[in-house]
C-alpha cells in the first residue's frame, strides 16, 4: 500500500492509496476529516469512489465490462439470464445442480399472495408501471418480514427476482384493463415474463424464440453496472439497515429518473419527434452539430464509456435479428437505422466518439417486441435487480460498511438574530 501527501497552508497530510486488482488506484480520504476538519468535494460523486466491490469491472477508456471477471461478450453469447443472476450473487458459475435449484427456485417463487391482487385494483389506470413496480416491491417486506434475517437472504432474492417479471407483467395488464395472467412454470424466466404480458384468457399464446433471447440478452446487458445512481441509492439505503425489499424498492425509484433508466424511453420520443416533423432525420443531425443549438440526439454517447459501449456492439446484432425475424416495418426504427448509420460514417459523431449506446438500441429493440414506452424503465430494473441485489449482499457482508453520511460544504447565511413577526 501505498501513500499520497496532500498539503494545504503548509500543513501536510498523509493518506494511504488502494490499489484494486486491476490497478485502479484510490486515495483513502476515510480519516482525512479526523485529522484535519478538512472535506473534499466533489459534485456527483464523479471522481469519488464509495466502496470497493469485487462485482463488476469497468474501463471506459478502453469499452471493457466484467462481470465477476468475465467480459460482457462471452457472457452474452454463452449464458442464460437465471447464471448471471447466480454469477453475481454468489461469485462463481452455477455448477450443473446448483444451476437446476437455482432455476427452480425462480419458478416456484413466481407467485403473488393473491391478497397483493388487490393492491393492483387500488391503482388508477394511469398510474406508472414504475409506480406500481417499486410501491409492490416494498409491500413485499410486509408478506416477508424475514427479509433481513442472515439464513433467509438467499430465500428472499429468489423470491424477489422470481416475483418481480410477475409484478411487471401484472402492472402492464392492469395498465391496459386486461385480466391478469399468472406465471407458467414449464416456460423459461424470460418465456414466462412474456407469456404473462401478452397472452390472453382464451387465446393460445407461443412465445417466439428470437424474442425470448432478444428478452434474456437485454436483461443479462443491463445486469449491472458498477456503482451507478441507483445501484448506490440502493447501497445506501441499505447502509441504514433498511431491509432488501425497502433497498430494492429505493433503486427502482431512482432508476426511474430520465436522467437515468427513462434514456431508451427518451430515444423512442425523440424519434417520434423526428417521425411527426416529417422523418427528415438529417435536419435533427445538422441541429445536434451545430454548437449554438442545445439540441443533442439521445442515445449516442456515454458518460462512463470513451469508446464504443461494449454492450450497444452486443445489442446492434441482436436488434437486427428481431426486426428481420419480426419483419417490422415502423418508420421510427427506419429513422433510428439512419440515425445509426449516420453516427457510425459522420466525422462529426466519430471524432466525438457518439456512437449509438445500449439505450439507443434496446429502445428500438422493446419497440419492435411491442413492449411500451411506459415499460421501457420496468424493463430495466427487471434487468438491473440482480445487480442491485449482489451490492446490497456485498455491503452487508463489508465489515467497513457505515451508515451512509455525505458531508457538505455549507453557503448559507452566517448567524442572525431572529427577528419577531411583528418587527418584520
Amino acid at each position: 500500500m501505498g501513500s499520497a501527501k496532500l498539503t494545504l497552508d503548509d500543513r501536510e497530510y498523509e493518506l494511504p492509496t488502494v490499489v484494486g486488482t486491476e490497478d485502479e488506484v484510490g486515495i483513502d480520504i476515510s480519516r482525512l476529516r479526523g485529522q484535519s476538519r478538512l472535506i473534499t468535494l466533489d459534485n456527483g460523486y464523479a471522481n469519488t469512489g464509495s466502496c470497493q466491490s469485487s462485482i463488476t469491472f469497468i474501463d471506459g477508456e478502453r469499452g471493457i465490462l466484467r462481470y465477476r471477471g468475465y467480459p460482457i461478450e462471452q457472457i452474452a453469447e454463452h449464458a442464460s439470464f437465471s447464471e448471471v443472476c447466480y454469477l453475481l450473487l454468489e461469485g462463481d458459475l452455477p455448477d450443473q445442480a446448483e444451476k437446476e435449484r437455482f432455476d427452480h427456485e425462480l419458478t416456484y417463487h413466481s407467485m403473488l399472495h393473491e391478497d397483493m391482487k388487490k393492491f393492483f385494483e387500488g391503482y388508477p389506470p394511469t398510474a406508472h408501471p414504475m409506480v406500481i413496480l417499486s410501491s409492490m416491491v416494498a409491500s413485499l417486506s410486509s408478506y416477508y418480514p424475514s427479509a433481513n434475517k442472515e439464513d433467509k437472504l438467499r430465500l428472499n432474492m429468489s423470491r424477489l427476482l422470481a416475483k418481480a417479471i410477475t409484478i411487471a407483467a401484472f402492472s402492464y395488464k392492469k395498465s391496459i384493463g386486461q385480466p391478469f395472467m399468472y406465471p407458467q412454470n414449464r416456460l423459461s424466466y424470460t418465456g414466462r415474463f412474456l407469456d404473462m404480458m401478452f397472452s390472453v384468457p382464451a387465446e393460445e399464446y407461443t412465445v417466439n424464440p428470437v424474442l425470448e433471447d432478444a428478452l434474456n440478452l437485454l436483461l443479462i446487458l443491463h445486469a449491472d453496472h458498477e456503482q451507478n445512481c441507483s445501484t448506490s441509492t440502493v447501497r445506501m439505503v441499505g447502509s441504514s439497515g433498511a431491509n432488501l425489499y425497502a433497498s430494492i424498492a429505493a433503486g427502482i425509484c431512482a432508476l426511474w429518473g430520465p436522467l437515468h433508466g427513462g434514456a431508451n424511453q427518451k430515444v423512442i420520443e425523440q424519434l417520434s419527434m423526428i417521425h411527426e416533423a416529417g422523418g427528415g432525420y438529417r435536419k435533427f443531425v445538422d441541429k445536434a452539430k451545430d454548437k449554438n443549438d442545445d439540441f443533442r440526439l439521445m442515445g449516442f454517447g456515454h458518460r462512463v464509456y470513451k469508446n464504443f459501449d461494449p454492450r450497444a456492439r452486443i445489442l446492434k446484432k441482436a436488434a437486427d435479428a428481431v426486426l428481420e425475424d419480426l419483419g417490422v416495418d415502423d418508420p421510427l426504427l427506419e429513422i433510428a437505422k439512419n440515425l445509426e448509420q449516420v453516427a457510425l460514417e459522420d466525422e462529426y459523431f466519430v471524432e466525438r466518439r457518439l456512437y449509438p449506446n445500449v439505450d439507443f438500441y434496446s429502445g428500438i429493440i422493446y419497440s419492435a417486441m411491442g413492449i411500451p414506452t411506459n415499460m421501457f424503465t420496468v424493463m430495466f430494473a427487471l434487468g438491473r435487480l440482480p445487480g442491485w441485489l449482489a451490492h446490497w449482499k456485498e455491503m452487508r457482508s463489508d465489515r467497513a460498511t457505515r451508515i451512509n453520511r455525505p458531508r457538505q460544504i455549507y453557503t448559507g447565511a452566517t448567524e442572525r438574530s431572529w427577528v419577531p413577526l411583528a418587527d418584520r
